[in-house]
């Protein structure tokens, strides 16, 4: 089986050095394999995604060197993959229409039991305010959640080849319930949440290694599982180290002094990137 992976941003500000890690990575390790390296553009949140910030994704790349195999895969060309994977499983009862503001869901979580975690992969754990409600009722400015509490699952596994998560893990529902509660699958004026669209993407992409930051591995929890409901092929991942900055703090977007495009001002090389990774 060909080697196939992807390097996935989102076009919603600049590179940084975490991107370029995450970027180089997957392109090499796809080289090394004699496999396939794709760029897709996660622009699924259309009220930020910005074709500047994609053009400069495209330019910051081109000058690390990288190439990729195929075109741009852009998850906004392809929302009515994800709106069908919906359909499908609200057909089976296994949806509903949440109407809670972030607000709503704070206070309703604003007294945690003790030893219950508050967050997961999917943000607040969400307590099921909204878990009654048919998909009938549903308005345009509700979410779709997952009702875990309908779903049914064997032991599910993932393999990891990451150096802080190597080796199987496995995948349950009641793990689930407890770490991500009812997970949201699409949001008011969104065709897909990340974790529903990602999966969709990956598989329609034949994607083989999902390779990127430690920060997500708790998130391959929740993916697992939505393979599993849609019945689509479980990759292999590779979580690596993430780059932080002097105090330990991993970069965001807005650490815009880290950005591949000042450094590149500043007159540094490709080479100089490498280095800074660890690459």
């Amino acid at each position: 089986m060909t080697f196939r992976t992807r390097f996935a941003p989102s076009p919603t500000g600049p590179l940084h050095l975490g991107h370029a890690c995450s970027a180089v990575t997957a392109h090499d390790m796809a080289r090394a394999a004699a496999g396939q390296f794709f760029l897709r553009i996660d622009d699924i949140d259309q009220s930020r995604a910005r074709p500047e910030w994609e053009a400069q994704i495209v330019e910051d790349l081109n000058w690390l060197g990288l190439t990729w195999d195929a075109p741009l895969h852009r998850q906004s060309e392809h929302l009515t993959t994800y709106r069908a994977a919906i359909d499908r499983l609200s057909a089976r009862g296994l949806t509903y229409p949440c109407s809670c503001t972030r607000r709503d869901i704070e206070a309703a979580a604003s007294a945690p039991q003790e030893g219950v975690p508050e967050f997961g992969p999917d943000g607040r754990i969400y307590p099921g305010t909204c878990r009654t409600r048919p998909m009938s009722e549903a308005k345009p400015a509700d979410a779709i959640r997952l009702d875990l509490s309908r779903c049914t699952a064997p032991l599910l596994t993932f393999t990891e080849t990451g150096p802080a998560h190597h080796g199987r893990h496995d995948v349950t529902l009641e793990t689930l319930r407890l770490t991500v509660g009812d997970p949201v699958l699409a949001r008011p004026n969104m065709a897909a949440s990340y974790h529903l669209s990602i999966v969709l993407d990956d598989a329609a992409q034949q994607i083989t290694h999902v390779i990127r930051g430690e920060d997500l591995f708790e998130a391959t929890h929740l993916q697992r599982f939505l393979q599993h409901l849609l019945g689509l092929p479980t990759p292999t991942y590779h979580h690596h180290a993430l780059i932080r900055d002097e105090r330990g703090k991993r970069l965001a977007k807005r650490d815009d002094a880290r950005a591949i495009a000042r450094y590149r001002e500043d007159g540094a090389t490709p080479a100089d990137i490498r280095q800074m990774i660890g690459l």
